[in-house]
């Protein structure tokens, strides 16, 4: 499928020591020096929830702060907290910031920080990113109107052109396998789309549910698979390493659902720029912040485009050739 396919596509869809101690700290986004404040000259506080460490999420992180930063909000105090996957933690992270009366605006960075954050604050407005399907989350009503002080950013995957990506690479494979957490709404969500894509595409999805990171390289060895599909599941993710060993071993291609897990290992995706997601996250809170628009009647949004990204190395070590118009149609590859 060419790259410029799998752009319409996108572009159609359309406090406790616990807390401390887990958590990252705060930061300063401004330089502190030239006197510079947000839009209307005022310093702001953001507080950001990440479920864990990745460099998907963490890409968003910092595409929020240059999106915001762009926008004029140069004046930034940020209290960046991070539970490392324990729901507790992020229950807590989601209170505290519910409790501070100086902080202006939250973002929650994937599904389950967002979760945390829509049901503990409501005295300013959140922001998430990286939330696959913020319905079936239950953070807004509908995507054209949010009800409520919640709105953000989805990272919605084109899941079927993926499928069919792995089709080109590996035309004899028909057996994918997910692993995926049970825990997270938005893996779910996806599992069910892979398995309605691969109806269509001739293909069988076989499925290992974990409970925590640490399962993930155990789960993906009992699976008697093809190929493996990686969702943007975070426990999933944060342990990719386990899952590519176990792939290598088994001489099986990997498509992911984002372009960081190309770059780390996975053999191919039609991805979404994590870091892009975030600046048009950043620009959507600023938006807000100046009073230009309200979280309630702000539709949610999803990535522009998605890109092409190809891992040359992966896909020799599982005997995948890439075609050359491939890599010439590729953002990113990956030697």
């Amino acid at each position: 499928m060419k790259l410029a396919k799998a752009a319409q596509v996108a572009a159609g869809m359309a406090a406790t020591a616990l807390v401390l101690s887990a958590c990252g700290g705060s930061g300063n986004g401004g330089d502190g020096g030239d006197g510079g404040g947000g839009a209307a000259g005022e310093s702001v506080k953001i507080g950001i929830s990440q479920i864990q460490s990745h460099p998907s999420l963490d890409a968003v992180r910092e595409g929020f702060k240059t999106g915001l930063e762009e926008a004029g909000y140069t004046d930034v105090q940020y209290d960046e907290q991070n539970p490392q996957g324990d729901q507790a933690t992020n229950t807590a992270i989601a209170g505290q910031f519910a409790a501070d009366s100086e902080i202006d605006l939250v973002l929650g960075i994937s599904t389950p920080s967002a979760q945390a954050l829509t049901q503990s604050v409501t005295g300013v407005p959140v922001v998430f990113s990286a939330v696959t399907d913020p319905v079936e989350a239950s953070l807004v009503e509908s995507l054209e109107a949010p009800g409520g002080n919640v709105t953000g950013t989805s990272d919605k995957n084109p899941v079927k052109e993926q499928l069919q990506l792995l089709q080109e690479l590996s035309p004899k494979a028909k057996k994918v396998g997910i692993v995926y957490s049970s825990g997270e709404v938005n893996s779910q969500v996806q599992v069910d789309w892979a398995k309605e894509a691969a109806d269509e595409l001739g293909l069988t999805i076989e499925v290992a549910a974990i409970s925590a990171s640490s399962e993930v390289q155990q789960a993906a060895a009992g699976l008697d698979v093809d190929a493996f599909y990686v969702p943007t599941d975070n426990a999933v993710v944060s342990a990719l390493e386990g899952l590519l060993q176990v792939a290598q071993d088994k001489g099986v291609p990997v498509i992911s659902a984002d372009g960081s897990s190309v770059e780390r290992g996975a053999t191919a995706t039609y991805g979404i720029n994590y870091e892009k997601l975030g600046e048009q996250t950043g620009r959507m809170a600023a938006r807000i912040l100046d009073g230009e628009a309200d979280p309630a009647t702000t539709p949610v949004e999803t990535i522009e485009e998605v890109e092409l990204y190809v891992n040359t190395t992966a896909a020799e070590k599982v005997g995948v050739e890439i075609p050359q118009e491939m890599l010439d149609e590729a953002a990113e590859v990956y030697e």
